[in-house]
């Protein structure tokens, strides 16, 4: 009995050793990434697909190349291209405004088009996506022509006490339904199409917004908001599209356009 108990330990010992051997000779010095956890370079990218049917990515993940600040020529300190993301980072603001901020366009000018993108935005932050915004000096913001997708922390920013204010609305003129927007720090997906008057949001997949531009009732909704005071607001038929330096911090990523 004795020497069938001394053998039986013995192979368990063995065992032991042998798996121990096993899992030190399996170990390697390679950082151990998460599968669940987004690497940047999985961001703003096309597929052939998407490339195939006329998709354009409008942020490389790199840099603001084809971007500038609303009229300037410059793409703004204050702009980076971080971690694969376009994002605003307001370290300085005097007399209200972001030192080497502002609201930054892309460069080209659209008609109809299908808009796709991501967002995030900071504890109580406010930023916008801007469309259909025409350059001039004697404008003063990108906003006092184009119209603004709001972006905005729902729980927490002033704004989210106003109708029409709240992330996903038309800001001022028309509030979007239902409320879909994440949390703040957490990304949201929009699609924002724009098709000869007919204009529509989607908004983590659920459609929120649809609304007709440019008719009698758009100018009447127009006349009611605090727009009114803007002569040329939401009158153009085409123009930049672009995202609004509102002086918090907010991340872009994945923004790619078709024309229609």
């Amino acid at each position: 009995m004795k020497i069938l108990t001394l053998a039986a330990a013995a192979t368990i010992l063995l065992s032991c050793n042998n798996a121990s051997t096993t899992a030190t000779d399996n170990k390697t010095d390679s950082p151990v990434t998460n599968p669940s956890t987004p690497q940047a370079s999985m961001f703003n990218t096309l597929t052939d697909a998407e490339k195939a049917d006329g998709w354009e990515l409008l942020f490389d993940g790199t840099s603001t190349k084809g971007w500038h600040v609303f009229n300037k020529n410059t793409d703004g300190s204050a702009w980076k291209a971080e971690d694969g993301t376009l994002t605003l980072n307001p370290a300085e603001i005097k007399d209200g405004k972001t030192t080497g901020g502002g609201d930054l366009l892309n460069e080209e000018i659209y008609e109809n088009f299908h808009l796709k993108l991501e967002w995030k935005v900071d504890t109580a932050g406010n930023s916008g996506i801007i469309i259909y915004s025409e350059e001039d000096p004697k404008y003063e913001y990108s906003w006092h022509t184009g119209l603004e997708i709001q972006v905005l922390d729902n729980e927490r920013h002033p704004d989210r006490k106003f109708q029409k204010h709240r992330a996903g609305d038309l800001y001022d003129l028309v509030s979007s339904s239902p409320e879909t927007v994440k949390p703040a720090l957490e990304w949201n997906t929009v699609e924002i199409k724009s098709n000869k008057g007919k204009l529509e949001e989607w908004l983590n997949g659920t459609k929120v917004l649809d609304v007709t531009l440019w008719d009698d009732n758009w100018k009447t909704m127009v006349a009611g908001s605090k727009f009114k005071i803007r002569p040329d607001f939401g009158k153009y038929t085409k123009g930049h599209i672009g995202v609004q330096d509102h002086g918090n911090k907010v991340w872009y990523r994945n923004i790619r356009i078709k024309k229609l």
